[in-house]
């Protein structure tokens, strides 16, 4: 397969595959005159980087992920132990993003959105932490 069609296949644009290729994360095979020829084993593999991305997995963690899905001798706890710890720094943006809100919420409810010049959001903004 040629870029184009792997990329149409995994869900990925042909730039993040060159990046993919870059960084070593896969490493198709170039024919003759150069061109990438992908296999099916490039495919899947760049559809399993997609869905970890997906999920907001950092390329270190991709990496680590590709390595334990690659290692027939792996232990799942290993994997259970990066996705828990993901899992735990999803919660703590969640909770930030939850902050963010209400914090928000509350200058935009503050606000008359009039044609006054007070606005309580800008001096929310204004405020020292």
């Amino acid at each position: 397969m040629n870029i184009g069609q792997v990329a149409e296949r995994a869900g990925l644009p042909a730039k993040t595959i060159r990046y993919y290729e870059d960084i070593g994360l896969v490493r198709p095979q170039r024919s003759g005159n150069g061109y990438r020829a992908f296999s099916e084993q490039d495919l899947h593999k760049l559809a399993f980087l997609a869905r970890a991305r997906a999920l907001g997995f950092t390329i270190e963690d991709c990496r680590t992920l590709l390595g334990l899905y690659e290692d027939e001798a792996r232990e799942s706890a290993d994997v259970k132990a990066l996705a828990t710890e993901h899992l735990v720094q999803i919660e703590e943006k969640i909770a930030q993003l939850r902050e963010m809100h209400a914090t928000l919420a509350k200058l935009v409810e503050a606000c008359h959105g009039d044609h006054r010049p007070d606005c309580p959001i800008l001096q929310g903004l204004a405020e020292e932490g």
